[in-house]
């Protein structure tokens, strides 16, 4: 059956949406996918749900070179349980999707015969066609799959909107994780400091105390460090407080 041309339904406010994206400011790699899956249901015409898988890929000279998803996230409960099947089984459209680095696509579930299993949980939600599409970086993948519930609903020359979103919201989800990276290596490192500050503080107070120079002081520290089995910032910190030599064996 030809499919009728299928008119726009991107308005300004799904355009701004869309670009958004792109904003890691407070959003999470499951929320940027639940964001996708939202907004695939709403522009793409034909679809009514979605989901999104990302995948781990191997590390460089990783003994083993499977793909391996991570995190999911659906528009739809029903749907959810669509991607649970196949990741508890390890097979299904969205591995085969995977494996090819390919769009792949159904026009009616009910006469599908490459996915008995996962065709019938399909049609028992009413699912009865869909179409996943691949979104590739250097270390992860995401795919985006969309459900109609009327055979040939996705009209192939909506594939190009299916890209953009998952390339879009693959991009967010790989700057998200550039971002956490960051905030918690600059989180790290703010923590190293102040642990040094203190540490000089508390060497300062026990060069005075004890007319030590600094590396004796250092010594002492990490003494009473052990003594009392807790961190050597710790024994700083209460030196600090007190501004001199806490009670020690």
């Amino acid at each position: 059956m030809p499919h009728a041309e299928a008119p726009s339904v991107i308005t300004n406010e799904l355009a701004v949406e869309i670009a958004r994206l792109g904003v890691v400011r407070d959003s999470s790699e499951v929320g940027t996918l639940r964001r996708v899956t939202d907004l695939a249901e709403r522009a793409v015409v034909g679809c009514a749900g979605a989901t999104t898988v990302r995948w781990t890929l191997p590390s460089p000279g990783a003994a083993t070179t499977a793909v391996k998803p991570r995190l999911s996230a659906a528009s739809h409960p029903d749907l959810a349980e669509l991607i649970d099947v196949q990741l508890a089984l390890g097979e299904g459209p969205i591995f085969d999707a995977v494996s090819v680095r390919a769009p792949l696509s159904c026009e009616d579930t009910l006469s599908e015969t490459r996915w008995p299993v996962h065709t019938a949980a399909m049609l028992r939600r009413g699912v009865r066609c869909f179409t996943t599409t691949v979104y590739e970086t250097a270390d992860m993948l995401v795919t985006l799959t969309l459900y109609g519930v009327m055979p040939s609903a996705l009209d192939p020359g909506q594939q190009a909107m299916a890209a953009l979103l998952v390339a879009q919201g693959g991009a967010a989800v790989s700057n998200t994780r550039e971002y956490d990276d960051a905030h918690r290596t600059a989180v790290q490192l703010r923590q190293a400091v102040a642990a040094r500050a203190v540490v000089d503080q508390a060497k300062g107070i026990l060069m005075h105390a004890l007319g030590c120079d600094a590396e004796t002081a250092f010594a002492e520290l990490r003494r009473i460090s052990q003594t009392r089995h807790m961190k050597l910032t710790a024994i700083a910190q209460r030196i600090v407080a007190r501004n001199g030599l806490p009670d020690v064996p």
